[in-house]
């Protein structure tokens, strides 16, 4: 399956973007983690189906209510096994 690697900037710190990009995965049935970057960033690595991952990339643009998207860099990655989803 596809693992793409997604680096999210804009206000997205301190938002609950890594909670609800955690609670958006499962309900995709995507696997992989997100975390928060020392440059303010939110990175995130998943792997699923592709039908999936867009959905999830789509998402990703826009976060959460309070969180300001600005950019999403997407890049695809070599596949990845991930037993589940979790914020690192």
């Amino acid at each position: 399956m596809p693992t793409v690697h997604l680096l999210i900037k804009g206000r997205v710190q301190g938002v609950y973007y890594r909670g609800s990009a955690k609670e958006k995965a499962i309900e995709l049935s995507l696997t992989g983690w997100v975390k928060n970057t020392a440059a303010g960033d939110v990175e995130a690595v998943v792997t699923g189906p592709d039908t999936a991952i867009q959905p999830f990339i789509a998402w990703c643009r826009q976060g959460p209510p309070a969180a300001e998207v600005s950019d999403v860099e997407v890049s695809n990655m070599p596949e990845t096994d991930f037993e589940e989803f979790a914020i690192v």
